[in-house]
């Protein structure tokens, strides 16, 4: 899978914009705010259909303009699609071949891509709603059934505070309400448990064998689920449930006082261990950064087994983050089977090897010109 061309249309700071890649290795060269990172952004969100750095659409469109658009080829098991994204200050349309997807959900996960940039290293360092997150957007691009389960969930949970808080501030409400979307609620977060549970194991086992690499088999990574409610079988969903069920009736009048929603599957987490302990606590900064890079690279391999295809590869003045021979083993190990995009403010540290097999875009001022 690979994107050949792209189209921007008032898209931040590019206002018209054409451009055609590599289905291998392309290098973004330019100054601050020249517009690198934006072109990386505008890949991101015609996959996803939302930006990575922010959650208002507006911030996406050209000064003074109306829309913004997205347009791109993709090339899909030898087969050619077009993708296009149209961004509204308010509201947005998703096509693939021009025919208009009636949810986001319908278009996401017909483009993978995997991004890398210097706020991933939050996966490893971060709180655990950058986990979580993580989670979401890497299960919801190759799963339709996660997505349906973490709307619904979603859902339920607004349902469900919203009734606690009034309750809270007016006791007496209708608890056979509260009961029936209890139950609902702990049905979506067996669905979500399972599926994050199934993920990062398998995520696991990936990992394992890219940081060896990586470390000479100096380290052992390990990536362990941890729900926020104790489960005794957590690859069981009839027992999975039980315990959700017993845990949320024993904090029932807990939740009633307190207004609120304590536990569920929006606070789980997953521990990253080095050497049987927490890189997050007790790793180095090399760890943590070597670390981070492991679970990328396994989301790589991790996409390939589920859809067949390698996703694209982001990588987001990353470089600049890691040493030089960390640098190089990552474009080594992606160069000649992932369209990856690199973005930098020089070509300096990267090997001379790596950059003939590259097609260099120089940008200044959100103009793009080829050197090689």
């Amino acid at each position: 899978m690979y994107i050949h061309e792209l189209e921007l249309n008032t898209y931040r700071n590019y206002e018209r914009c054409h451009l055609q890649f590599s289905d291998r290795l392309n290098l973004c060269v330019g100054k601050n705010a020249q517009g690198k990172t934006n072109l990386i952004e505008a890949i991101y969100v015609l996959a996803f259909g939302k930006s990575h750095r922010t959650s208002k659409d507006k911030e996406l469109i050209y000064w003074d303009e109306e829309f913004a658009k997205i347009k791109g080829e993709i090339i899909r098991k030898n087969r050619d699609y077009t993708h296009e994204i149209i961004l509204f200050s308010k509201g947005k349309k998703a096509k693939i071949d021009d025919i208009e997807q009636e949810k986001l959900s319908q278009y996401i996960g017909n483009f993978n891509v995997v991004i890398f940039a210097p706020e991933d290293l939050n996966i490893v360092k971060g709180n655990p709603q950058t986990r979580r997150r993580f989670l979401d957007m890497e299960l919801g691009q190759i799963s339709k059934s996660y997505l349906f389960h973490l709307s619904d969930f979603q859902r339920l949970l607004q349902q469900r505070n919203a009734f606690l808080k009034e309750n809270r501030m007016n006791p007496g409400q209708d608890l056979l309400f509260f009961q029936i979307i209890t139950e609902q609620f702990i049905d979506k977060c067996v669905e979500i448990t399972y599926l994050r549970e199934q993920f990062i194991t398998r995520l696991n086992v990936i990992a394992e064998k890219i940081h060896a690499k990586m470390t000479a088999d100096k380290e052992g990574i390990q990536l362990k689920y941890t729900p926020s409610i104790r489960v005794s079988e957590i690859e069981n969903k009839s027992k999975i449930k039980e315990d959700y069920t017993e845990f949320f009736q024993t904090i029932k009048e807990k939740e009633l006082k307190r207004g609120l929603t304590l536990f569920g599957i929006h606070r789980d987490d997953f521990l990253i261990l080095i050497d049987k302990k927490n890189v997050q606590a007790f790793g180095s900064q090399g760890q943590q950064r070597t670390a981070s890079l492991s679970i990328k690279l396994a989301e790589l391999e991790f996409i390939l087994q589920e859809t067949g295809e390698y996703p694209v590869l982001l990588l987001d003045d990353v470089l600049s983050e890691l040493d030089e021979n960390r640098q190089h083993d990552l474009l080594q190990m992606v160069k000649n089977k992932v369209q990856t995009f690199v973005t930098t403010t020089s070509l300096k540290g990267i090997r001379k090897e790596i950059i003939q097999d590259a097609v260099v875009f120089h940008i200044e001022k959100a103009k793009v010109e080829i050197k090689n």
